[in-house]
């Protein structure tokens, strides 16, 4: 049998119950029974103060588990960023995820720059369509989506372009770092401008397969519709150009599509990392601005530097054989040659306003997103 509880304590109890339910304390129906009124109040307090220091310790400990918990998931994150497989990866898959969300943000554009610079092909003084123009056109024929036509191959190539070449960028800067502090020197702009002439052209030639798909499908509109060849995405474009044309087409154009990705890369990575470096030193901006500043100087030098060959690229990876197998255009030099002597030099440079538009906001979020990336992986 259970020991009989005292008065002292029932009292206790039903006060404890009273105050965790907000009960009021003068209702008749809760008054204490006469027998239990003349109890020692001071008993009562004592246990009231030892049922609240009870759960004020339930609360720390609570806290405490919850802390150890966060501190312990910390540094299992923590440990895996700096696995000796994760940590030189880390790099390529900042960048692959800055260039996916650039290039989501900038398709529209791309797609009016495409159509710009296949206007008017092979006539000196064919109609200068301007960016609204083509803006128009496009969605008359169609719908607003038809501005993400080729999205996929887009994310396709910075899937494995822009991996690749800030990927590449950030591994050379990184041993140039390490050998400069061994030297006891300091990186300099030719070391900059090397980096990233190098890593633009490694990455431009694993990623033209889907360069070229993307240039296919944003141009496929431009064709009477009887010949348009509707891919549904960017694995159909591959397999349909590989089997009709063999998979070397697939390269088609490399040739100025790495060199064109050495001159934007010479001119957005070196004259990024080499602006945000005299910022840092010679202002006193925070570090968002000068990322934002640098970018943008970035963004012009590379779209000053790589229009002429993108243009070039653009019109070799277009291009398609003819009925009797020939080809427009038989390399870079021929299509320079030709475009200068039928369409004028500054064919070059048509549509700069809405390559630099693409180029600067792309090179920008680009930038910022891979920087914020390596703050949180570092």
């Amino acid at each position: 049998m259970a020991p009989e509880e005292s008065p002292s304590n029932v009292l206790s109890y039903i006060l404890i119950a009273q105050d965790f339910l907000g009960v009021n304390y003068n209702s008749p129906a809760l008054a204490a029974p006469p027998h239990l009124a003349n109890t020692s109040t001071s008993t009562m307090s004592s246990t009231t103060s030892k049922a609240l220091d009870a759960a004020k310790s339930s609360s720390q400990q609570a806290k405490n588990t919850l802390k150890t918990m966060t501190e312990e998931t910390s540094t299992t994150t923590s440990s895996l960023l700096h696995h000796p497989y994760v940590r030189p990866a880390l790099p390529f898959i900042n960048g692959g995820l800055a260039g996916m969300t650039a290039t989501t943000v900038i398709q529209p554009v791309d797609m009016i720059k495409v159509r710009l610079q296949l206007a008017g092909e092979g006539a000196r003084n064919s109609a200068r369509p301007t960016p609204l123009a083509v803006l128009r056109d496009i969605i008359a024929q169609g719908k607003v989506y038809d501005l993400y036509t080729g999205l996929s191959a887009g994310l396709l190539r910075q899937a494995v372009y822009t991996t690749a070449r800030l990927g590449f960028f950030d591994t050379f800067m990184n041993t140039l770092k390490v050998r400069a502090e061994t030297n006891g020197t300091q990186i300099g702009f030719k070391e900059r401008a090397g980096a990233g002439l190098t890593a633009g052209g490694l990455a431009a030639m694993v990623g033209n397969p889907a360069d070229l798909a993307l240039i296919r499908m944003q141009s496929d509109g431009l064709k009477p519709v009887a010949q348009r060849a509707n891919y549904t995405s960017v694995i159909d474009a591959l397999s349909r150009i590989a089997k009709a044309e063999g998979v070397t087409a697939l390269w088609a154009g490399a040739y100025p599509t790495v060199v064109r990705a050495m001159a934007l890369n010479f001119g957005q990575l070196a004259f990024f990392s080499e602006a945000k470096n005299q910022l840092k030193s010679q202002t006193q901006l925070s570090s968002q601005t000068q990322t934002m500043a640098a970018s943008a100087i970035a963004g012009f030098f590379a779209s000053f530097f790589s229009l002429p060959f993108d243009f070039v690229k653009t019109r070799l990876q277009k291009q398609q054989k003819a009925p009797d197998g020939s080809l427009p255009y038989k390399g870079m030099a021929d299509c320079f040659r030709k475009v200068a002597k039928d369409e004028g030099v500054l064919r070059f440079y048509r549509g700069f306003g809405t390559y630099y538009i693409r180029i600067a906001p792309h090179a920008m979020v680009t930038l910022i997103v891979a920087d914020w990336l390596g703050f949180i992986t570092k």
